[in-house]
């Protein structure tokens, strides 16, 4: 029994002091990468939430799902999902929870930090004021955890604001920005006007279900009453849920921090008169058994503080696909904003306008310029309105946020600021760190220097060469043009043979296109056109391009639409092959073609995209010469998915042993082995209400054991599904070489692997 008697002075909680090499505050997408990130590189961190859950808004509190450069598979920013932390978060979650239950998306992050002892989490935690040691660095943050009563003092020599609106960054007196720059300032053509509005809104949602007997619902008396309030009244569905609901979105007129509640009860008072509208107005059939199931209590942020780094991104970075010598990630999501009035706007409800490839995101807009201890994070960081309309998105500010995380290590490491980083090299020690643990960042490998596979031989029991793709799958309407697209050598001519089958006498035209960027997947080119005629019923095409492409890339073998064809399709999938069409996306404002208005700075071309499994399967074709793109020379080159190239090794699948033998001339040590494995890097594998096909992509080899050259096991892995496996033995190791035999992920999929780091 406790007993306290009055105290005429006043009492303060209970405070904890905690000292780490990291503070960072925010545990969305963007915190949580950078906390795990900079522990697994064995620095302390403390990540302070402010929310009981981790997660942002891909939390269950909000349930938007994750996505970034894949964009839905609406877009022709091919094998571009997150790498790195992102990734692995992405296919853990793929495995456990291919439904999308938000719930237990957030059991998989909150497993991911509590796995790192590094990392001191605290939850419920509200970080509110910041010490200073000088004008231009924090000593120190306070918090409070409103469930355990308890203050938290911070002390660290390096911070990191990911909490969204920029509460460190703010009180510690950065620079920052709210709204739309003018198009002067930056000569960005796509910058709006006030009219259209300066500020994205916030988002609620929410989840109904069926039950077995008919439930009323009475709407509060908040709740909106005239539901033609809402222009697009009529795009509201009985059955949608969730994140499909994403333009309900209010506050863009608002000062989206401190009107955050009235912004949030204008959300509840629609969300509750869309209920009565489906309920009650007669307009819905099948309804009487339906009941709200949830309601978003907390408002999904879109946009508030950007704050000023040492570079500020704009638009022309991003649709120009700008390339920065000191690029830590990229980017491909659309510049997507949306009208400051939100539900209640005329307007379309956002206005997404697609670069034809993935851009480099450079470091220096992640260090404040004006504070020397502190990293931005997540869609707080250093870009115009409009660039922060393609920044923002979870995937891309979680792989950003690796980017602070091993940085904050290297800092750590060297006693160094941020800003050091841009110095004497640095940066390049950063961008390999970052892509030995699988960032992928455009056009940079991993160095041969740190990688002891760059001196070995490496030998395959076999190759894939694709002289065939077999003939054993369904047909596929041409009712929409399609492609197969394919690793191309330069300047080679190529002889295809297609099985077609025709309603009716008709012709047929094929196309050899390939993208003005060799790194680009936009088929804007057309380097070859053959028509042929057709008669009613299957017969073989055979297609000669003969000039090829001018550099080493992927071409597309085009089919164009003609509804009276189909193609024959095939069962096998092969890693960095697959088959894109030209067809809709309303997801993301794809219409086949992006036409953009005169003038905004916006490239005019096609969309040519994969379908999703189990469709998408590859167009049945013989090829001559085979494709050879898949040799064991791709293991060693630094780059852990295509680009460009496939830089793959891929087994032949009538190889029943498939085994990679690396051989040196003389002995080396080796303290860990890591296999960078093919986890569909085209798949956006949304974190919540989408829904998967698999728990474990096709592509993924499973199984597979490592041997010395004597034959002794070293290692043995069996039901694998993540994308980089470590094998770290407990001593270092002196080897002349190892052995890896896979097995075939499955009769129609071929082992595969994209690169081994030895160290």
């Amino acid at each position: 029994m406790i007993v306290k008697t009055f105290n005429k002075e006043k009492r303060d909680c209970k405070t904890i002091e905690l000292v780490c090499d990291l503070s960072i505050t925010g545990g969305g997408t963007a915190g949580v990468c950078a906390a795990i990130t900079a522990a697994r590189k064995g620095i302390k961190v403390v990540l302070i939430q402010d929310r009981p859950v981790l997660g942002g808004n891909a939390s269950s509190e909000v349930r938007l799902w994750i996505l970034g450069a894949t964009s839905h598979m609406g877009n022709n920013n091919r094998w571009s999902r997150e790498g790195g932390v992102m990734d692995e978060i992405l296919v853990e979650n793929l495995y456990r929870n291919p439904e999308g239950n938000a719930v237990v998306f957030d059991t998989v992050l909150l497993d991911k930090v509590l796995n790192e002892e590094n990392i001191t989490l605290l939850l419920n935690t509200c970080v509110y004021d910041v010490n200073k040691s000088s004008d231009t660095k924090i000593e120190s943050i306070k918090a409070f955890n409103s469930q355990n009563s308890t203050e938290y003092v911070v002390k660290a020599p390096l911070f990191c604001d990911a909490s969204g609106d920029g509460i460190v960054a703010f009180k510690a007196g950065a620079s920052f920005r709210m709204g739309a720059e003018p198009k002067e300032e930056f000569g960005e053509l796509f910058a709006p006007d006030k009219s259209y509005g300066e500020l994205l809104g916030h988002s609620m949602y929410f989840y109904s279900k069926n039950t077995d007997k008919p439930v009323k619902f009475k709407a509060p008396e908040f709740a909106l009453k005239d539901i033609k309030q809402i222009p697009r009244y009529k795009a509201i569905g009985k059955d949608d849920k969730g994140c499909r609901f994403w333009w309900f979105e209010y506050g863009g007129r608002h000062d989206t921090i401190h009107d955050t509640e009235h912004i949030k009860y204008e959300l509840w008072k629609v969300i509750y008169g869309v209920w009565d509208y489906i309920k009650n107005s007669g307009e819905f059939e099948d309804v009487d058994n339906m009941t709200l199931e949830w309601v978003g209590t907390i408002p999904g942020k879109r946009e508030s503080r950007r704050f000023e780094g040492l570079y500020m991104m704009k638009q022309q970075d991003v649709i120009e696909q700008q390339e920065f010598d000191d690029a830590i990630a990229h980017g491909g999501w659309a510049i997507d904003l949306h009208p400051a009035d939100g539900i209640y706007s005329k307007l379309s409800a956002c206005t997404q306008w697609h670069s034809k490839g993935v851009y480099h995101i450079p470091y220096r807009s992640f260090v404040s310029k004006d504070i020397d201890n502190l990293f931005l994070a997540g869609r707080i960081i250093s870009a115009t309105h409009v660039a922060f309309g393609s920044t923002r998105v979870m995937a891309t500010t979680g792989l950003c946020a690796q980017a602070v995380g091993m940085a904050a290590a290297l800092c750590t490491e060297k006693s160094m600021k941020p800003a050091d980083i841009l110095e004497n090299g640095e940066i390049k020690n950063l961008q390999n760190e970052l892509n030995i643990v699988g960032q992928s960042i455009p056009n940079i490998p991993i160095k041969t220097s740190t990688n002891l596979i760059s001196e070995a031989n490496v030998q395959a029991s076999s190759t894939l060469e694709i002289s065939e793709i077999p003939f054993d799958g369904n047909w596929f309407s041409l009712n929409i043009s399609a492609a197969q697209l394919l690793p191309f050598k330069a300047n080679q001519s190529y002889n295809f043979k297609m099985l077609v089958k025709a309603d009716g006498a008709t012709e047929l035209k094929v196309q050899l296109r390939t993208s003005e960027k060799s790194k680009n997947y936009a088929p804007e080119v057309i380097l070859e056109s053959k028509t042929f005629k057709l008669e009613q019923g299957e017969q073989y095409i055979t297609v000669e391009f003969s000039n090829g492409t001018p550099n080493d890339q992927y071409a597309f073998v085009t089919f164009l639409s003609n509804d009276k064809v189909s193609l024959k399709t095939s069962n096998k999938r092969y890693s960095g092959v697959l088959s894109v069409f030209n067809g809709v996306n309303k997801a993301v404002s794809n219409n086949g073609k992006q036409v953009p208005p005169a003038n905004i700075g916006v490239d005019e071309f096609e969309f040519w995209t994969p379908h999703r499994r189990p469709e998408g399967q590859n167009i049945a074709m013989k090829i001559y010469p085979a494709i050879q793109s898949f040799k064991s020379d791709n293991i060693g080159n630094g780059y852990v998915r295509p680009w460009g190239e496939v830089n793959a090794w891929v087994a032949d699948l009538n190889d029943e042993n498939p085994t990679l033998k690396v051989e040196w001339d003389e002995t080396k040590t080796i303290s860990e082995i890591k296999l960078f494995l093919d986890p569909d890097y085209d798949h956006p594998m949304e974190s919540t209400l989408m829904g998967h096909p698999e728990e474990v992509v096709p592509f993924c080899v499973r199984n597979y054991t490592i041997k010395d050259l004597d034959g002794n096991v070293l290692h043995v892995e069996k039901g694998n599904y993540q994308t980089i496996n470590t094998f770290k033995p407990n001593e270092s190791l002196n080897l002349k070489g190892f052995t890896i035999e896979f097995v075939h992920p499955s009769k129609d999929v071929p082992a595969a692997i994209f690169e081994i780091l030895c160290q």
